[in-house]
């Protein structure tokens, strides 16, 4: 470990390869996420610049990260708000253009900021986001993305990088004795497009200079959006506030040690198979609604 690392910088950790086992990423120590001061007309930050909100109109809604993410970073957002009477959602990408340097914001990301270059952009929509692979892509993959139970695994793995899973999945509030949602929470399906639904955009390092935009959903990967994106200049996120999305904000993903409150949600977990089975527990509430995500 240099002196860098000792200090906390941002770097990948890469673990030994042991027999058996592929070698793994992750990142440690990122630094706080924000949105970049410069965006669309119509998109109001809040003042710790991690809200963004569209004030107007159903266009001019774009927004970038305020710092280029790092290979396997994830930039991760959960919907706040939305606005009936727009056809159209949320849009997420990367793109290699500094957001200083755009003489203005395009109005759309889609055609306009695409048409520039250097720009990776995905529609989401409620129900098409899945990137069908071919047969020996998918092989190449050894862990399965897809959760097996309500308590998930506790990381995503795309290739070589390790996610944790803890922060990457949204979920709603059902009231206190509701039964109805118990299925979205088992398979933690929010629709994509949902109010509290979790979406982020990451790119994966492939070979040389090279790299793959990866789109991320309530802790399921989507699959390649985007592949052989040029590495070497730096990748900014693209988040575009659009047509029925209102307002968008950034959730923290820690890549570190976990924190007390995790590790004690987790130990809790392992012994429940029911999420309404905490309410029996006697524990305080708001231990209850975080170990139940709400």
């Amino acid at each position: 470990m240099n002196a860098h690392d000792a200090a906390g910088g941002p770097h990948l950790v890469q673990s030994p390869k042991k027999s058996g086992q592929r070698s793994q990423s992750c990142i440690l120590s990122l630094p706080f996420m924000e949105f970049h001061p410069i965006h669309g007309v119509n998109v109001r930050l809040d003042h710790s610049g991690t809200q963004a909100t569209r004030v107007e109109s159903f266009a001019n809604g774009v927004c970038f990260s305020k710092q280029p993410l790092k290979p396997g970073e994830i930039f991760l957002i959960e919907i706040d708000d939305k606005e009936l009477g727009w056809c159209g959602h949320l849009r997420v990408g990367l793109t290699a253009r500094d957001p200083r340097g755009l003489a203005e914001v395009p109005e759309y990301s889609i055609p306009d900021l695409t048409a520039l270059g250097d720009s990776w952009v995905f529609a989401i929509t409620r129900n098409h986001n899945k990137i069908i692979e071919d047969a020996g892509d998918a092989g190449n993959n050894n862990y399965s993305n897809k959760p097996k139970t309500f308590f998930t695994d506790s990381h995503l793995y795309i290739d070589n990088v390790r996610i944790p899973r803890d922060k990457l999945v949204g979920r709603s509030r059902p009231g206190r004795y509701s039964h109805i949602l118990d299925d979205l929470y088992k398979t933690n399906a929010l629709p994509p497009t949902a109010r509290r639904s979790r979406i982020g955009v990451l790119y994966v390092p492939k070979g040389r200079d090279l790299a793959d935009m990866h789109i991320i959903i309530n802790g399921e990967d989507m699959g390649a959006s985007a592949k052989g994106i040029p590495a070497t200049r730096p990748l900014y996120a693209v988040v575009d506030v659009f047509a029925a999305t209102k307002c968008v904000r950034i959730v923290q993903v820690e890549y570190g040690f976990a924190s007390l409150q995790t590790l004690c949600r987790k130990a809790i977990q392992k012994h429940i198979v029911h999420r309404m089975a905490i309410d029996w527990l006697e524990l305080p509430e708001a231990l209850k609604h975080y170990c139940k995500y709400e």
